[in-house]
């Protein structure tokens, strides 16, 4: 039953008192801290592209670090995991979604939760490239996407995949977006809704008649942006049929290696159902760690000079094996 009651996320500052300071100051960009990465442009299957940023030393083994909604590879959380795995022995594949590297991808389609088939063409040739062992780490919807991968592929995953680790993720895409729609969380949506909304656009000039841009102006809560435009641009019938096919906890319960979700209680998007106990308390390979306080992707340490989710990461990969 492998489910942590006794989390070791010490809390953050006194001074980081709520979910919503501990997930925006820890997320405040420091663009002089911007990773120098590789950058390797891999063609999909489909013709499109994504971009492939790393970090590589020659190690043995590889972390697959994958973005939350409108992120990429040089965000402020991703770098900090990422910085923290290489100095400990890890090659670093950091993942931009289709239209996230900077550059408009070429297909209609764009990138949501519980596309896999992307991700699993990319994982499909980590053992040509010599590593031994791949783990995968998500945050928020790129958590989404590592419970997705890991559920769907069960034992079909290739070998060298050993762990996975998701963290402050919406497991349940319904609630989440009900949720988005609080006065509270106005902030964020509206960030959301800068971006991509503009995608939206460039994509109705690059699909004539595909999509109507002008349903923007209608929409008024989020299931509304995803019932016109996430769902028909990403092959869903409608907004419910996305909620129920891409939520991460309708298919988690098939992961066959070690996986761990860390939420936090205070997290500004998720609710309880993204924190599934009821199968955790049965699964033995799904691991879930629900700290008091940590807001989204945030975690902020009191201990200033320490990074909890880094070394909860590597304690989790070199401590679990699958059962």
């Amino acid at each position: 039953m492998p489910i942590i009651k006794q989390s070791t996320y010490p809390g953050p500052p006194v001074y980081l008192f709520n979910g919503h300071i501990q997930t925006i100051l820890p997320s405040m960009e420091d663009k002089a801290g911007r990773l120098a990465y590789e950058r390797q442009r891999f063609t999909l299957s489909d013709g499109d592209f994504v971009d492939l940023d790393w970090l590589r030393a020659g190690h043995p083994k590889v972390a697959v670090l994958i973005h939350g909604l409108e992120g990429n590879s040089q965000r402020k959380y991703l770098r900090k995991m990422a910085t923290f795995l290489h100095d400990r022995g890890w090659d670093i594949l950091a993942w931009n979604a289709r239209s996230c590297s900077g550059e408009m991808n070429k297909a209609f389609r764009l990138y949501e939760h519980g596309e896999i088939g992307d991700l699993s063409e990319v994982m499909d040739t980590l053992p040509q490239k010599g590593y031994g062992q791949a783990v995968l780490v998500g945050f928020s919807m790129g958590g989404s996407i590592v419970l997705n991968y890991l559920g769907r592929k069960g034992e079909e995953l290739p070998k060298i995949v050993t762990h996975g680790v998701a963290i402050s993720t919406p497991c349940n895409l319904g609630e989440c977006a009900d949720k988005l729609d609080r006065w509270d969380n106005i902030l964020y949506r509206n960030k959301f809704k800068r971006k991509l909304y503009k995608k939206i656009i460039h994509k109705a000039r690059q699909f004539p008649g595909r999509i109507n841009p002008d349903k923007l102006k209608e929409v008024k809560r989020w299931r509304d942006f995803d019932e016109f435009f996430s769902a028909p641009v990403n092959g869903y019938a409608n907004a419910d049929d996305f909620y129920r096919k891409a939520s991460s906890g309708n298919h988690v319960a098939g992961v066959a290696v070690p996986t761990l979700l860390i939420n936090a209680q205070n997290d500004p998007f998720l609710t309880p159902a993204c924190s599934p106990a009821h199968l955790a308390e049965k699964h033995p390979n799904f691991y879930l760690e629900v700290t008091k306080n940590g807001g989204h992707v945030g975690f902020p340490d009191k201990k200033k000079s320490d990074f909890w989710l880094g070394n909860r990461v590597v304690e989790f990969i070199s401590s679990t094996k699958k059962c």
